[in-house]
């Protein structure tokens, strides 16, 4: 991805999104803030990778290109980067989950509210990260 503008316009959309979390946290629906939390870590991680000139692949994590690609990264965002990748990997692992369950489990009645706390405050922390290197 060379087109900056799209890289900003992915940490924009994620830092609306983080207004989202708030309104489904408040209406107790656990399941959709961990899976809209993974939608805005998947916006801003891709990103960051687009505004440092690394094509993101059509995958929900990216840890793996971030991790092979690290040196192309600004520092700051190296020094946070095994925050950056785990918040990434645990919430590509519960988007299936969080959205659709499973026979034996609905959403609805897995996740609980520090499993939405955790998510939305690592979707924060995300984006945080990111938003400064990305204009």
């Amino acid at each position: 991805m060379q087109n900056r503008e799209l890289a900003s316009d992915y940490v924009h959309r994620a830092e609306v999104r983080l207004k989202a979390l708030d309104v489904l946290a408040e209406a107790e629906s656990w399941a959709d803030v961990v899976r809209e939390s993974q939608e805005i870590v998947e916006l801003a991680l891709k990103g960051l990778l687009g505004a440092c000139g690394i094509d993101p692949p059509r995958i929900h994590d990216v840890s793996d290109v971030l991790v092979s690609e690290s040196e192309r990264l600004p520092a700051e965002v190296r020094d946070e980067l095994d925050r950056l990748t785990e918040v990434s990997r645990q919430l590509r692992r519960d988007r299936e989950l969080a959205f659709y369950g499973a026979e034996d489990l609905t959403p609805t009645g897995f996740y609980s509210k520090q499993d939405a706390e955790r998510a939305r405050e690592g979707a924060r922390e995300v984006v945080r990260a990111v938003r400064p290197h990305v204009a």
